[in-house]
């Protein structure tokens, strides 16, 4: 897979930071999310129904719900990379993650077929990111006003770290006890 260099610190907003310091600066993002879907995919396979819909306070999501919003927030970051790689300077709007997530009816579905969906969403993420130009990758756009500025190769990144900080809270919040 093509390498696609870490972003420097002003290529996305500051609250982002807690994402892109969990990704190596290695500029294998593109492998480290393939392996990184491989890897959640293998975990949540040996989970119960029971550990699949737990919560582990009022209001926390369940696994599965955790499982669509990384769906969900994967194609919503990736039509803005293409957006944005296709020199698109339109503002684009922000989503509430929660209403999506209590719209996402996650827990009446199968793992299966989410892990399904999941995996198709992925390869298709993979193939825009290795087919853009060279020069793509360091154009950028807004979405949710004008502070919340990215390039194309951060918004990757950000899905990359948002990824890993859902898998280190499953490990930690659902599956420690």
């Amino acid at each position: 897979m093509r390498s696609i260099p870490k972003p420097t610190t002003e290529e996305y907003p500051a609250y982002s930071h807690i994402y892109m310091d969990l990704m190596a600066d290695d500029g294998r993002v593109l492998e480290h999310m393939w392996n990184n879907f491989l890897t959640i995919k293998a975990l949540v396979s040996e989970l119960t129904d029971a550990q699949l819909l737990y919560r582990y306070a009022e209001g926390k999501w369940t696994i599965k719900e955790i499982l669509v919003h990384l769906i969900d927030d994967e194609r919503i970051y990736t039509y803005r990379a293409l957006r944005f790689a296709r020199h698109d300077h339109t503002d684009l709007p922000g989503f509430d993650q929660d209403q999506y997530t209590s719209n996402s009816f996650a827990n009446e579905r199968s793992l299966a077929s989410i892990l399904k969906e999941y995996e198709a969403v992925r390869k298709a993420t993979l193939q825009l990111y290795e087919h853009l130009p060279e020069e793509a990758l360091t154009r950028g756009g807004t979405a949710d006003g004008a502070e919340n500025y990215r390039s194309v190769r951060a918004l990757i990144y950000h899905l990359a770290g948002h990824e890993l900080r859902h898998l280190n809270i499953i490990k930690e919040k659902y599956l420690s006890n």
